[in-house]
């Protein structure tokens, strides 16, 4: 993929607002699974480089959501910033059967340095990953030395909360939730 996805080419009237279940079974599953995904139109972003407002014109834009691939990975430090997790995960399961198909994590953007001088901003983060039964990839008998492990990507939807704004989108529980809390690191809990 090129690094322009802002111009999807699908038919006029068509809009990229996939479900949870959609993003996991369809895009990410796929994508570890080695098959093509078609639309192809998500794009693999190494998640350093990018600040959450520098996405634009790097990832699927659509409305006011980005969507990118990248690595799973503990270290999501940026140049101005870092993503910090809120420690609220969420199981995405399927709508017909109701088994769990992945992971939902949230995470916010907060400029400085990790962890005590960072300022928590409005960006927030749904990192998708796959369950552990679902994530094995089949090994490749060929060029060894080339292979990938594609079963550690993650999907990852970044959006800027704005209080005055509504688009319509519906929030999980979850969302409710961690948007009534201020500050987690204020929040003291009983030993």
């Amino acid at each position: 993929m090129g690094n322009n996805n802002n111009n999807v080419n699908l038919p006029p009237g068509f809009r990229f607002y996939p479900t949870d279940e959609e993003l996991v079974l369809h895009f990410l599953h796929r994508k570890a699974s080695l098959l093509p995904c078609h639309p192809d139109v998500i794009p693999d972003l190494h998640l350093s480089p990018y600040d959450p407002w520098e996405l634009h014109g790097a990832a699927l834009a659509e409305g006011k959501q980005w969507y990118y691939y990248s690595r799973k990975t503990q270290n999501r430090v940026t140049e101005n910033g870092y993503w910090k997790p809120t420690g609220m995960e969420e199981a995405v399961v399927t709508s017909s059967s109701n088994k769990r198909v992945g992971m939902k994590k949230y995470l916010v953007f907060h400029v400085g340095e990790a962890p005590a001088a960072g300022i928590k901003t409005n960006w927030i983060m749904h990192e998708y990953s796959l369950s552990d039964s679902d994530s094995s990839t089949k090994p490749s008998k060929t060029k060894s030395h080339q292979k990938t492990d594609y079963s550690k990507w993650v999907i990852c939807r970044v959006y800027e909360l704005n209080e005055d704004d509504d688009d319509g989108t519906e929030l999980s529980s979850l969302d409710e939730v961690f948007l009534s809390m201020d500050d987690l690191d204020e929040i003291s809990l009983p030993n």
